[in-house]
C-alpha cells in the first residue's frame, strides 16, 4: 500500500490525517479552512468520499459523517474513506443554508476557476478533493422546513450507481437524475458514481435519522468490501421511480394527518389547512397511492406550498408506459427547477432569498 496523498498532504496506510481544504474565496490573513478526515486502509480497496453540511442548516449529516469517520479502524480498513463533515464551513457557522452571497453551492458544481465565487469554491472542492474518490455519499436534510423519510437520490440509468445504491439496505430509493450543478449530478458525470443520502429536516440533530443514515453508509462500506463487518436489514429496500408532490390549495394552518413512511391511498386526507381568521379549511387530498417520503412540518403554508411528497412503486411494464406517453403540465408533479449549468456564471439577479422562495424544495 502506498500513501494516500491529498491536498498536498500524504497519509500513511493504517493511519488517520486531518487535512484542511481552502476554498482561497475571502480576505487574506482571515480565511478558514474546512476539515477533511482521511482514513487510509492498510489494504487496497475503493476511495469512499462522504460529504455533508453543503447546506450550512443541514446538521444530521454532520453527525452521521462523525459516526461514519471515527467508528472507522483504518488498520482493518481496505481502501481509503474520506470525509468532509461541513463542507459550506460560513453557512454552518451562521446556520444558513447557503452561501455568504445567498448562492446555493450545490448548484454550481463542477464550478469555473475564474467564475463567481460560488463557482470557484465549487471548483476548487471538486479538484481537490472529490476528483480523487472512487465514489460519493453526499449527504442532506429536507429543506425549508421539510422533512424527508431517510432515502436515497440516485440515477439509476447508471449501472455503477445503481450499485452503489444496493450496499444502503432497507434504505428507500428515488430515481431522479439530479438538478444540473449539484454534486451528485456533476460527479456521475464525471465518472464517479454518486448518490445523495436525504433524512429528516433541517436545523435539528434527530438521533433516529442519524442512527439509520450512520448504518446505512457502514453497510455501504461492507457492500464495496472496504469492511469486513456484515449489516443486517429486517426490510426489502423499495424503489420509486416516481413521486409526485401533493400543493395546498389555500393558505392557512398545517396540521397533518400522516406520518413519514406511511403508505397512503388515492383520495386520502393527508392533512387540513385552516385560515385562522375565517376558520375554513380544505383538505389535503393524496392523488394517488403510494407512500410519504417527505413532507412539510405542521406551519403557516401559502398556496401552493408544497407539503406532501407520495412515493410511487411503478413495475417495469407501467414505467415503459408512462415513459411513452406524452408530457403534461401537471401542477401535483415533482417540479422542475431551472439551474444553473455547471459550464456558466449566472448573473447576480438569479440569487433568490430562501425565505421567500418555494421553488427549490428539491432539497438536494
Amino acid at each position: 500500500m502506498e500513501p494516500f496523498k491529498l491536498l498536498g498532504s500524504e497519509v500513511p496506510p493504517g493511519e488517520v490525517r486531518q487535512l484542511s481544504w481552502f476554498a482561497n474565496q475571502h480576505y487574506s490573513g482571515v480565511e478558514s479552512a474546512a476539515q477533511v478526515l482521511v482514513a487510509h486502509g492498510s489494504k487496497p480497496g475503493k476511495v469512499l468520499c462522504v460529504t455533508a453540511a453543503i447546506h450550512g442548516d443541514e446538521i444530521n449529516g454532520v453527525e452521521i459523517a462523525r459516526r461514519v469517520f471515527y467508528r472507522t479502524k483504518p488498520k482493518s480498513l481496505a481502501g481509503t474513506l474520506v470525509v468532509v463533515p461541513i463542507t459550506n464551513l460560513h453557512g454552518f457557522e451562521r446556520s444558513y443554508r447557503y452561501l455568504a452571497d445567498r448562492r446555493d453551492l450545490n448548484r454550481y458544481f463542477p464550478g469555473i476557476v475564474d467564475g463567481s465565487s460560488a463557482a470557484r469554491i465549487a471548483h476548487s472542492f471538486f479538484t481537490s478533493v472529490i476528483e480523487h474518490c472512487d465514489a460519493l455519499v453526499d449527504l442532506h436534510t429536507g429543506s425549508f422546513h421539510r422533512t424527508n423519510l431517510p432515502q436515497l437520490r440516485a440515477d439509476l440509468s447508471k449501472k455503477k450507481v445503481v450499485h452503489l445504491t444496493h450496499g444502503f439496505g432497507a434504505t428507500a430509493v428515488l430515481d431522479d437524475k439530479g438538478a444540473i450543478g449539484t454534486l451528485r449530478r456533476a460527479a456521475t458525470d464525471a465518472g464517479i458514481p454518486a448518490v445523495v443520502l436525504e433524512a429528516g429536516e433541517p436545523m435539528r440533530l434527530q438521533p433516529d435519522e442519524v442512527r439509520h443514515g450512520a448504518k446505512a453508509v457502514k453497510s455501504l462500506m461492507a457492500h464495496l468490501r472496504m469492511v469486513k463487518k456484515s449489516w443486517r436489514w429486517r426490510d426489502p429496500q423499495p424503489v420509486y421511480y416516481e413521486s409526485v408532490w401533493v400543493r395546498a390549495s389555500r393558505g392557512g394552518i398545517l396540521m397533518a394527518a400522516v406520518q413519514l413512511g406511511d403508505s397512503v391511498s388515492a383520495g386520502q386526507s393527508l392533512g387540513a389547512v385552516t385560515d385562522p381568521i375565517s376558520n375554513s379549511r380544505s383538505q389535503v387530498i393524496a392523488p394517488q397511492a403510494g407512500r410519504v417520503i417527505g413532507m412539510a412540518v405542521n406551519q403557516m403554508v401559502r398556496p401552493g406550498y408544497a407539503v406532501f411528497r407520495i412515493g410511487i412503486e411503478r413495475t417495469e411494464a407501467e414505467i415503459v408506459e408512462t415513459a411513452a406517453q406524452p408530457s403534461t403540465d401537471d401542477s401535483s408533479a415533482t417540479p422542475v427547477t431551472t439551474s444553473p449549468a455547471a459550464t456558466s456564471d449566472p448573473a447576480q439577479d438569479d440569487i433568490t432569498d430562501d425565505a421567500s422562495s418555494d421553488t427549490d424544495h428539491s432539497d438536494e
